[in-house]
């Protein structure tokens, strides 16, 4: 037995993990109840930061609760050679970045997400299409957009949104209204039915400013007014690349500095800009960072709102879905039998 948990131990830190889909925000690419193998070996395994850790749990302890590992023992930030590089629209997961907490980061939570671009990279959203380096980067078949669907006042055939793989909208209040979550395909199949007046995207415009409750990275709407949709331009930073600072810019790279790379930094009240303890107007990438996004675009929480994910944050590679669960499902269809060993793309 012990022989057992520490092959089964050392094959779920440096070779495959299982991992569940438990929220939308990749739908219909990914569906709730997917089950997949995440693969630590394409972009490297990393050296866990807190090898005292219960077997099998990630930071909470089963059934009892509280903290899973102990902090005797922290390695600094290390990962094994891998088979590739993060590439553009590669799924992946990684320890979320936008987690404050005093928890380690391979213990913080894991989330999934379309790695939409990588260090270097450009990255710009128009109209909620995304564009990388001055080029529209790929549509993927499960992208998905709120749109609103406009009726002649007859309701929609529920064998009909059945049969299209779309979720039931929620009534707005306009009459025959409903908001939908709809792919592409999705929409222009709605359009052909002839009871449907139109189907529209609900796009927020360039000078619309983000929704109410909404914190839009960097969290400068002064001198950075993204919402959503309309985003950037702004570079991914790389390792080694060395950027010119200032009071304009500072919100883009003030978490990357302190809260990644730890360091401290001050911002006088003349405009002049100290790290750890220096006067400066420069700084060096110590990382490589990557634009991470969900493709049901707007039913994701994602770098749009939490900004850059570091390397050390990044823990492996969507492989293939070994099981579907659909929960909402009658029994005979509880299974999605078609995902079964399904590859991920």
């Amino acid at each position: 037995m012990i022989f057992a948990v520490i092959a089964a131990t050392i094959i779920r830190t440096f070779v495959l993990e299982a991992y569940t889909i438990p929220t939308p925000s990749m739908e219909k690419s990914l569906l709730v109840g997917d089950f997949l193998f995440v693969s630590k070996m394409h972009f490297g395994a990393r050296i866990p930061n807190t090898p005292l850790s219960f077997p099998f749990a990630h930071n909470t302890m089963p059934l009892i609760g509280g903290k899973s590992y102990l902090t005797w023992i922290h390695l600094p930030y290390m990962r094994l050679p891998g088979f590739q590089k993060i590439k553009n629209n590669d799924i992946v997961v990684f320890n979320w970045p936008g987690d404050d907490d005093a928890r380690p980061v391979d213990k913080k939570e894991n989330y999934i997400k379309r790695c939409i671009a990588i260090p270097g990279d450009t990255l710009q959203i128009r109209n909620a299409e995304v564009y990388i380096n001055g080029k529209k980067n790929t549509d993927f078949p499960g992208q998905q957009l709120d749109y609103y669907v406009n009726t002649d006042g007859t309701p929609i055939n529920e064998k009909t949104l059945q049969e299209l793989g779309i979720d039931n909208g929620s009534p707005t209040n306009m009459p025959g209204q409903s908001y939908f979550y709809l792919t592409e395909h999705q929409a222009n199949e709605l359009r052909k039915l002839k009871n449907i007046v139109s189907v529209t995207p609900n796009l927020q415009k360039k000078t619309d400013l983000p929704q109410l409750g909404e914190t839009i990275f960097p969290g400068d709407q002064q001198h950075f007014p993204f919402n959503l949709d309309n985003y950037g331009p702004i570079v991914m930073p790389k390792k080694g690349v060395t950027v010119t600072l200032s009071p304009n810019n500072l919100a883009l790279y003030h978490r990357l500095i302190t809260q990644y790379e730890r360091h401290t930094l001050d911002l006088s009240k003349d405009g002049k800009i100290t790290i750890d303890g220096k006067e400066t107007t420069q700084y060096t990438f110590k990382m490589d960072y990557y634009w991470m996004m969900g493709d049901n675009r707007h039913n994701s929480l994602d770098s749009r709102y939490w900004g850059y994910v570091p390397e050390d944050h990044i823990v492996g590679k969507a492989w293939f879905i070994w099981m579907s669960w659909n929960s909402g499902g009658s029994v005979p269809s509880k299974i999605r039998w078609s995902r079964l060993f399904h590859g991920i793309h």
